[in-house]
């Protein structure tokens, strides 16, 4: 059995929509964050159709809180052993192919789909994102999309790049920091090895929970410093996302314009989808 596992936050009756389209092939487990309202309605709905759902992390875009829920979707997917392979998505997600179809191709499959690279020889816009984990940072309090937020960034990066900060050799990370994409699907035995050495390793903790979108660092740097790994490590998530500015959004929200392109595509899932600028898509698509 395989499981999806959807972190939501917004656009319920999209995610239950989403809910009831999988989980007729997938066992389908959502962590909602704790700001989101949900009705009673709604998680009837979720109930009638098997879904497991919880609520225990506020998430904050920037802060550890979204990688914490993506542990916490984990270990709860762990505790069914039937579950051979798990897939982490968002709410905004949307399967781009048949559902079966999805299944069938990762059904008997050990590889790890996970997209990574080393954090040292990567930047996004001005920051080298290996600050990002190296330097100091605290989004699961401030709001990082604010003015405040973006301002504390700059000064905190700036100051913390003259004093020579180096949270590593503090913490005794002695390990090679990747990153990468924070959606990515699993067989079981390396989800069990992300969270045995995630629980035994309080060093690796406070790194990601003091950093900045960790959730793109965990299961990179724990996967990727584990040579038993190598071979099956593939750097594709078959994740369609288009980063532009789209609809008020980075990256878009997709809309029917993207149709022909995803139908080249070899994606499975795609990101975003929001009503009702992706209403005329989900049409089209199977």
């Amino acid at each position: 059995m395989q499981a999806v596992l959807i972190i939501a936050h917004k656009d319920i009756d999209q995610v239950v929509e989403l809910s009831q389209k999988l989980s007729p092939t997938f066992k389908v487990i959502i962590h909602f964050d704790k700001k989101a309202m949900v009705t009673d309605q709604q998680k009837e709905e979720l109930r009638k159709i098997g879904v497991q759902f919880f609520s225990k992390i506020s998430v904050h875009w920037g802060g550890w809180s979204i990688g914490q829920a993506a542990v916490e979707l984990m270990k709860k997917a762990m505790e069914d052993p039937n579950i051979t392979y798990v897939h982490l998505i968002s709410g905004q997600d949307w399967p781009l192919k048949p559902v079966s179809s999805i299944y069938d191709f990762f059904e008997n499959n050990n590889k790890i789909y996970l997209r990574y690279y080393k954090a040292k020889d990567y930047h996004k816009g001005h920051d080298n994102i290996i600050h990002w984990q190296q330097f100091y940072y605290h989004y699961d309090l401030i709001n990082r999309r604010s003015f405040f937020g973006k301002v504390y960034n700059r000064l905190s990066t700036w100051a913390q790049t003259i004093l020579g900060v180096n949270k590593f050799r503090r913490l005794e990370i002695d390990l090679e920091i990747y990153s990468g994409a924070n959606w990515c699907d699993l067989p079981r035995d390396v989800v069990e090895y992300c969270l045995d050495y995630f629980d035994h390793h309080a060093n690796l903790r406070k790194m990601l929970q003091t950093g900045c979108f960790s959730d793109e660092f965990w299961v990179q740097t724990i996967i990727c410093n584990a040579p038993q790994y190598k071979s099956r490590l593939v750097d594709n998530y078959y994740r369609f996302v288009k980063w532009e500015h789209v609809h008020n959004s980075f990256p878009a929200i997709l809309d029917e314009r993207y149709y022909d392109e995803i139908k080249q595509s070899d994606a499975m899932f795609g990101r975003k989808f929001e009503s009702p600028y992706s209403d005329k898509l989900k049409e089209l698509l199977p």
